[in-house]
C-alpha cells in the first residue's frame, strides 16, 4: 500500500470534494483536524506508537486491545455559553471523538503494554516477545 500526500497549501482550485462537502462540515479540512496523525516506529526490542493530541486530558483517552486490536478512541464535549439579561446572545456546543484502530502483529507482549501521555503526544510501548528478538550471532565449528 502506498500513502500519496497533497500539497495543498498552494492549489488554485478546490477539490471537488472540499466543494460537496463544504457545506456539510466546512470542507475536507475540517477531516485532517478530527483524526489525529500517527508515527509508528519499530526498534529491535519493541514498537512504538505516537498519537499527537494536543489539548486533551489523559482521562479523555480510551485504549483498548482486543484480539490484537489495539483500538485507540477519545470522546470530548464542551459548553461554552454567554448569557445576558437572562437570553441567550451567544451559545456555543463542541463536540470532538476521534477512534483509531491498528492491528498487532503476533510478535508483541499484549501483557505489558503500556501508555503516557505528554506534551500532547500519547505514548503506546509494545514490547516484543522473547522469541522475536534478535539472537547474538554464533559461530558453529565443523567437525
Amino acid at each position: 500500500m502506498n500513502l500519496v500526500k497533497r500539497n495543498t497549501a498552494n492549489r488554485v482550485f478546490p477539490t471537488v470534494m472540499d466543494e460537496l462537502f463544504k457545506d456539510l462540515m466546512g470542507g475536507t479540512q475540517y477531516m485532517h483536524k478530527v483524526v489525529p496523525p500517527v508515527n509508528i516506529r519499530e526498534t529491535e526490542q519493541s514498537f512504538s506508537v505516537e498519537l499527537m493530541a494536543p489539548g486533551l486530558k489523559k482521562e479523555d483517552f480510551n485504549i483498548e486491545l482486543d484480539n490484537e486490536l489495539l483500538t485507540i478512541s477519545s470522546e470530548v464535549k464542551t459548553e461554552n455559553t454567554t448569557e445576558e439579561n437572562g437570553k441567550f446572545t451567544r451559545r456555543e456546543f463542541s463536540f470532538s471523538s476521534f477512534k483509531r484502530s491498528f492491528t498487532l502483529p503476533e510478535t508483541v507482549k499484549e501483557d505489558e503494554i503500556n501508555a503516557a501521555y505528554e506534551d500532547g503526544i500519547l505514548k503506546i510501548t509494545l514490547p516484543k516477545k522473547e522469541e522475536a528478538l534478535p539472537k547474538a550471532k554464533r559461530l558453529i565449528e565443523i567437525s
